[in-house]
């Protein structure tokens, strides 16, 4: 073997080492973004059903006017707000149609708010 082709051998063996590391690195972030998607996602209906919930409660007549239950309730809304400012996340891990109901569900709740 010659030099050049000592030297070349070399660069290749580093070339597909590296490459290798760089796939396995990728597959790794790529699975904890995924992770973190579905968490987030997670968190943003249980922050869905809690409003509502509340909502519900709200709009009872023992509770309809409480300054306490309706502060509470704006709270959870102006936070689930601010949690929908990451849905480009955890919509990665979620399915079209899963998306659409959420949007729907979502536009009927602001339109009963006001």
């Amino acid at each position: 073997m010659t030099r050049l082709e000592i030297i070349l051998s070399a660069l290749l063996s580093i070339s597909i080492v590296l490459n290798i590391g760089l796939i396995v690195y990728v597959r790794t972030a790529i699975l904890q973004l995924l992770s973190v998607s579905e968490e987030l996602g997670d968190l943003q209906e249980m922050v869905n059903s809690f409003s509502d919930h509340l909502q519900s409660i709200y709009q009872l007549e023992m509770f309809y006017g409480d300054q306490t239950v309706k502060g509470l309730l704006e709270h959870a809304l102006s936070f689930n707000e601010q949690l929908a400012t990451f849905e480009y996340i955890y919509s990665l891990t979620e399915e079209e149609g899963e998306s659409r109901t959420n949007d729907n569900e979502e536009e009927e709740a602001d339109t009963e708010e006001t």
